[in-house]
């Protein structure tokens, strides 16, 4: 499970909530679910509070939390209105780049994780 975070109060109350739930599925339905990783979203390195998330949920969470860091991005927002994906409406913008960079670093951990099953 890949778990998108927004850099916001609410939404980190939520994962306290998600990861229980996770916890309850593992336990009674599905023993074999676990977190892919996590990925800050719509982080604004202006806003103290974005940084404060960071902090805490790499605190919390450690390695499952991805290095790659979406930000918040205008050129982001104004894709859907275009009707396009982000990544193809403004390929350069900041926000596409760190998609690609997350892509890139979600295919590392999956080799890695590959590498160590078989080495097993």
């Amino acid at each position: 499970m890949l778990i998108p975070l927004q850099c916001e109060f609410y939404a980190l109350e939520g994962l306290s909530h998600l990861n229980k739930t996770i916890e309850l599925v593992r336990a009674h339905l599905n023993p074999s679910i676990t977190i892919l990783g996590i990925v800050l979203t719509m982080f604004d390195r202006r806003n103290s509070f974005s940084s404060q998330i960071e902090y805490d949920v790499r605190d919390y969470f450690g390695d499952l939390v991805f290095n790659t860091m979406i930000p918040r991005n205008v050129r982001m927002s104004e894709a859907p209105s275009h009707g396009k994906p982000a990544i193809i409406y403004d390929t350069q913008c900041t926000g596409s780049r760190a998609y690609l960079r997350l892509a890139g670093e979600l295919l590392k951990r999956e080799k890695a994780k590959t590498a160590a099953m078989e080495a097993a």
